[in-house]
């Protein structure tokens, strides 16, 4: 987001406690390093850049297994120290915030699409996370101490293009991780499941280039008072690529970007697992004016493009 913005012409102030973010993709930029929750760090970096004039909130812990185990520490992180990060806007007069969201809080159950209006239904401490801080912010908009553009992110994939910075983790658990996993390792990757209410009878997800959404940041800060008014101060914007991917069908986009055929392995549904679903972008495209220009292949291309130049870039 932060590229995407500099090549906008938009200057970013980061702020990162670098719990899991990492100060190497901070080189050259304005950052502090800090917490959210840190108040006077907060009014420090409004004195020294009073002409900041919106903030993208994506400060969060996401790991789903994570939150399982420890959703003490992923309430305090996502939803206490949120509530805290815009009283310090509130009283330094920033009323623009975009919140990272998460498609996690639909029911996403039979891989049907998805729109901005369909029922919510959070199955994880993570998700649930996401869904009470797009419910507070949207309180506090309605009191009019704020105006929230909250982005619901389906499933992320890829790089920035010209490789400025990626996924550190080197061995992550998403699917497009474990089909380079797999690859690397010449073992068979696992399709767990095959009669899903699917076109091939593998869960489908919507997955979206990095790049799409750093992009769908820029026009949410460049059209942020068009779509937000004082009689309509918060709205929830789904941000996908319109149509779904099976399992079977990623595989087949993998093996078009590499020469060695991945291998594959029907197997059981793992415990939890659903159908999964996908997203009509509508709204984003009336209110924002952005659709995704990038193809899923594009996108894994640019994923293991990037894994040299993390392993030299991040040396632990």
């Amino acid at each position: 987001m932060a590229s995407a913005c500099l090549d906008a012409g938009i200057t970013p102030v980061i702020l990162d406690n670098l719990v899991r973010g990492r100060a190497e993709f901070t080189d050259g930029r304005i950052f502090y390093e800090g917490d959210i929750a840190d108040g006077a760090l907060v009014d420090r970096i409004f004195a020294e850049h009073p002409d900041i004039s919106a903030v993208v909130h994506c400060a969060a812990l996401i790991v789903v297994p994570e939150s399982v185990a420890d959703p003490i520490g992923y309430y305090e992180a996502n939803v206490t120290k949120s509530l805290a990060f815009v009283r310090h806007l509130h009283r330094n007069g920033c009323d623009r915030l975009i919140f990272s969201s998460s498609a996690s809080i639909y029911r996403a159950e039979d891989g049907s699409p998805v729109t901005e209006e369909s029922p919510l239904a959070p199955q994880s401490p993570y998700a649930r996370t996401k869904a009470v801080c797009e419910g507070m912010f949207a309180d506090i908009a309605a009191a009019g101490q704020l105006r929230v553009l909250s982005l619901r992110y389906f499933n992320p994939v890829g790089s920035d293009p010209l490789l400025r910075t990626g996924l550190q983790l080197k061995r992550p658990s998403h699917a497009l991780g474990k089909l380079i996993e797999a690859h690397q390792e010449g073992t068979a990757f696992p399709v767990t499941g095959v009669n899903y209410p699917t076109r091939d009878g593998t869960g489908i997800r919507d997955y979206v280039h990095v790049w799409d959404l750093a992009a769908a940041h820029v026009a949410a800060i460049e059209r942020f008072d068009s779509v937000l008014t004082a009689s309509a101060p918060s709205i929830a914007i789904n941000l996908g690529t319109g149509s779904g991917t099976t399992v079977r069908e990623l595989c087949a986009a993998f093996n078009n970007v590499v020469s060695t055929p991945l291998r594959t392995v029907d197997t059981d549904p793992r415990p939890g697992d659903v159908a999964g679903g996908y997203t009509t972008s509508d709204r984003a495209a009336k209110l924002l004016g952005w659709t995704p220009k990038l193809s899923l292949e594009e996108g894994i291309r640019s994923a293991l493009d990037w894994i040299p130049v993390r392993d030299e870039m991040l040396k632990d």
